[in-house]
């Protein structure tokens, strides 16, 4: 079975202009915003809208559907306001998710900074402990690991400490190729690397916890704690290295969405959607 290639879309003009925008580039799978990414404030869509996103859904055959969360999010923050603000704003855009029935939502751990690196893990399970009982369901809370140690979760080994604490079937992982990249968890992305690197993750976190992966080259070299999405095969990972990853059976049952800067800078593209489909 091919995996499903899709990208994250724009939904400027209502939740059904995301399908539209997914078609026109030729995505199976598709993550969006479900609310304002640079906003604390977070609005629940009318129910007209979401009827018109679900037809739009259901012709289109596209699935799964991923929300990301709002980049001002940081539960390991030691500022009690931002931390009390993002347990509020990912249980509204979780809220949204499940409005919608999307898969889950993808977020930042976020980062501690002077926290020492066990209190802040500690205080990010309490944190997604309560985005949970604040908003009940089915939807998923998925973790993306980041490319720098200065941030939570750029490594397996913590997302599943923070799994672990949580203790909760909804919590799952999203794993970014660029931000691997850049976390120096895979040099070459070799077929004998990504094996070995696929065989951790699983006893981390768990394959079946996996549940989708952000394809994105990187433009800065691996170990270089950057976060610096390319476009395929035009970075460090490049299209080799995306064969191997493609080519792996453990992930090829899992979405590939594109966060790529587009070869004209307007986003994931056709051109990127069409290249990895050629890898696959």
């Amino acid at each position: 079975m091919k995996p499903k290639i899709g990208a994250h879309v724009s939904v400027a003009g209502g939740l059904e202009k995301g399908i539209e925008n997914a078609l026109a580039i030729g995505a199976e799978c598709i993550q969006i915003f479900g609310a304002s990414p640079r906003q604390w404030a977070a609005k629940i869509p009318s129910q007209e809208e979401i009827a018109r996103y679900r037809a739009a859904v259901q012709r289109s055959g596209i699935g799964p559907v991923f929300l990301h969360a709002a980049y001002l999010v940081n539960l390991a923050s030691p500022d009690k306001g931002i931390y009390e603000k993002s347990v509020k704003n990912l249980a509204q855009h979780l809220r949204i998710a499940e409005a919608i029935s999307a898969e889950g939502l993808i977020f930042h751990v976020g980062a501690g900074k002077e926290l020492p690196r066990e209190k802040a893990t500690s205080q990010v399970a309490k944190g997604v402990q309560e985005v949970l009982r604040q908003a009940p369901g089915k939807v998923q809370l998925i973790m993306e690991n980041s490319a720098t140690p200065k941030k939570l979760g750029d490594s397996p080994e913590e997302i599943g400490e923070i799994m672990a604490q949580v203790r909760s079937p909804r919590v799952k992982m999203c794993l970014d190729t660029a931000h691997a990249c850049g976390a120096g968890l895979l040099a070459s992305f070799s077929k004998q690397e990504i094996l070995k690197f696929v065989r951790g993750l699983d006893k981390s976190v768990g394959l079946e916890n996996l549940v989708a992966i952000h394809a994105n080259d990187s433009k800065a070299p691996s170990g270089s704690a950057r976060d610096l999405h390319e476009n395929i095969g035009k970075g460090y990972i490049g299209k080799a290295g995306f064969r191997h990853l493609l080519a792996e059976s453990k992930l090829r049952g899992k979405p590939w969405i594109l966060e790529v800067p587009g070869f004209s800078g307007e986003g994931p593209d056709k051109k990127n959607v069409e290249m990895l489909k050629s890898l696959r």
